[in-house]
């Protein structure tokens, strides 16, 4: 073991090599091609820029070594990896091989040189440590090997080509890769033990990753599927846009959990094989490029009506024959929730009431029988939630406490809390399912109070939810950073820290349903300083998670006072996130505390304690929208 050095080069030191501190250009950088920064170079200033960098590195490395040992190989461009289809791919998969629209890739070359053979993904994360690194006991056990899975789409507009994606995801474990003479003959140091000993204080362990998790509506497609999207020449922009930047706000956390499923497995082929759903995008997508581009006048207003207006007909001439349910289901589903992610808070053109929407969805969801499918998942059976569902539930518990009703599925959520069921929430939307569960009964309770509970009954019910509240506790340092010492999310860690702040966000929920209960109580005041500091725990800033933390921001906003920790904590995040902030559900729940914090603190300051509630500022904005 040497000592670590602090003063390589920063190409080095992302890399994790050893670094000889030569000058101007040490001996690692000078012999594989690398440009070598002493100075912090611009592209360590953020985790996304230190991955592509480092990508680019890779392929560097790559060209280099193909150059010296197999001139007879395909050059590869260090800028512009070579093509491993011609096509957008709707299942992300690791078998390059099975595409077969080409010739074969690098990739192949070097699997089939090197004697590669091919393990299943789970096959990766269950190996345990080879023999010689076990036989080092003092050492703690991580994942001293990386895998690429290198991920190449093409989108074809009317059989045009428009953009082609090229993306390496890097995982760990414990299969070392293969000995072979003759090809990338990297330093005995710096491929295995250098790696090994130098990253095992700085990096954690990959999370298994499960990519077949959710039953999806269009059902199971091959890595090699070509994903055809018909539209209209004067749509074209509108396509491109929301594939470009839209898509990317849509299910960040599942994208997290299973990378690149929101986009192969839900969206492309939705926009592929269902009009509705493809009309639906373009009226979001030309809502987005409004509100984020300043653009006025009638041609964006009558693209945003146009499409709407589309959607709508196109649902209900498919109600009318009564077929079709599922397509019929995913475009209401998509018409409720890509709103979330669009728009201004002063948007003047408002689509009809989401909760509208769902009561077309609900139906839908019933015919299809999805809550009866649910009734096959167990604890102890594999979990294959249908996506819609899953959805659906989404919108279901957090759009109830919305209304002040009781979830429309509370019975199925019940008897999948007392089975110990999943419906795979905190893999879709990041919180665990028993505190969504939770969060429906006490939507309950709350309709119930309205419905006029006696006093007694009502505090009885509080305490037993709070003490089943209890028992999700996070144990002692269970809540740790999200992003590793590499600079990628650990997607379980992510989960375990965002359904925290949900866990705090639905116990002030609760506390408020208490008979008397005020802002200033000390209970209140305690749980809203604890969700400040939960908060520290999710990353901040345009690529950060605030945005999927809409409504716990707005239980705990709505109640915090004045010189509250919360408000200069939520003040601080809003400026990282920049301009994003003001888009969305995030833009609206910010507007509405704004509002809020105006009423009710010059209440505060005539001596009052009497509050405005978040449900009456809503009313009084004119404001009937979904905020998750």
């Amino acid at each position: 073991m040497h000592r670590r050095s602090r003063t390589g080069c920063f190409t080095c030191r992302l890399r994790r090599k050893k670094c000889d501190e030569g000058k101007s250009s040490c001996r690692a950088c000078k012999n594989l091609g690398l440009v070598c920064d002493y100075k912090r170079p611009m592209w360590w200033s953020t985790g996304e820029k230190r991955r592509q960098q480092k990508e680019m590195i890779k392929n560097v490395i790559k060209h280099t070594q193909l150059t010296k040992k197999h001139s007879q190989a395909v050059p590869l461009s260090a800028n512009t990896p070579p093509s491993l289809c011609h096509s957008i791919p709707t299942s992300d998969g690791f078998n390059d091989h099975a595409v077969h629209t080409r010739a074969p890739s690098v990739e192949s070359q070097l699997s089939s040189s090197c004697g590669f053979q091919h393990t299943a993904p789970e096959g990766y994360f269950a190996m345990g440590p080879p023999q010689h690194v076990v036989s080092h006991s003092q050492y703690p056990m991580f994942s001293p090997y990386e895998v690429d899975i290198k991920t190449e789409r093409q989108i074809f507009v009317n059989d045009v080509p428009t953009r082609r994606d090229s993306t390496i995801s890097t995982f760990s474990t414990y299969q070392p890769p293969p000995i072979s003479s003759g090809i990338l003959d990297y330093p005995i140091d710096s491929w295995v033990q250098q790696d090994y000993f130098e990253s095992q204080r700085e990096t954690f362990a990959e999370e298994p990753v499960d990519f077949n998790f959710f039953e999806y509506p269009h059902g199971p497609l091959t890595p090699s599927h070509e994903a055809v999207i018909d539209v209209e020449e004067c749509d074209q922009h509108l396509l491109n846009h929301f594939l470009d930047n839209v898509l990317r706000l849509i299910f960040p956390i599942l994208d997290v959990n299973q990378h690149g499923s929101a986009r192969s497995d839900v969206i492309l082929p939705g926009l592929e094989a269902n009009r509705c759903y493809l009309h639906c995008c373009l009226s979001i997508s030309a809502v987005h490029l409004k509100a984020t581009q300043g653009l006025e006048g009638e041609q964006i207003d009558n693209d945003i009506m146009r499409h709407r207006y589309a959607t709508i007909s196109e649902l209900c001439e498919a109600l009318g024959r009564d077929t079709d349910h599922a397509q019929i289901l995913e475009a209401t589903l998509g018409m409720i929730f890509f709103q979330c992610s669009v728009g201004t808070p002063d948007d003047r053109l408002r689509d009809i009431p989401w909760h509208q929407h769902f009561s077309a969805a609900t139906s839908l969801v019933n015919k299809l029988e999805l809550p009866a499918s649910l009734s096959t998942i167990g604890a102890a059976t594999p979990t294959h939630p249908p996506f819609n569902m899953t959805l659906a539930s989404w919108i279901d518990i957090l759009g109830a406490t919305m209304l002040g009703r009781s979830p429309v599925f509370a019975d199925t959520y019940r008897e999948q809390n007392m089975a110990g069921a999943t419906l795979g929430l905190a893999e879709l939307m990041g919180c665990d399912d028993r505190i969504m569960f939770l969060i429906s009964e006490i939507a309950c309770l709350e309709a119930r109070i309205a419905d006029g509970m006696d006093v007694n009954i009502l505090c009885k019910y509080i305490e037993i939810l709070g003490t089943e509240m209890g028992k999700t506790e996070p144990l002692a340092g269970q809540i740790t950073s999200a992003i590793s010492a590499t600079g990628a999310i650990r997607p379980k860690q992510l989960c375990a820290n965002m359904t925290n702040v949900f866990r705090l966000a639905a116990r002030i929920y609760l506390c408020t349903l208490v008979p008397g209960y005020q802002n200033s109580n000390v209970s209140i005041v305690n749980l809203v300083a604890a969700f400040a500091d939960a908060m520290n725990f999710i990353p901040a800033g345009p690529e950060g998670f605030d945005r999927s933390l809409v409504w716990p921001i707005l239980m705990a906003g709505s109640v915090s006072l004045p010189q509250s920790q919360f408000r200069s904590m939520f003040t601080e995040r809003c400026s990282r996130l920049g301009e994003a902030a003001d888009f969305g559900s995030f833009g609206r729940v910010r507007e509405l505390l704004k509002d809020l914090w105006s009423m009710n603190d010059n209440t505060y300051a005539c001596g009052e304690r009497q509050s405005v509630h978040w449900r009456d500022a809503m009313q009084q904005k004119g404001w009937d929208v979904l905020l998750i």
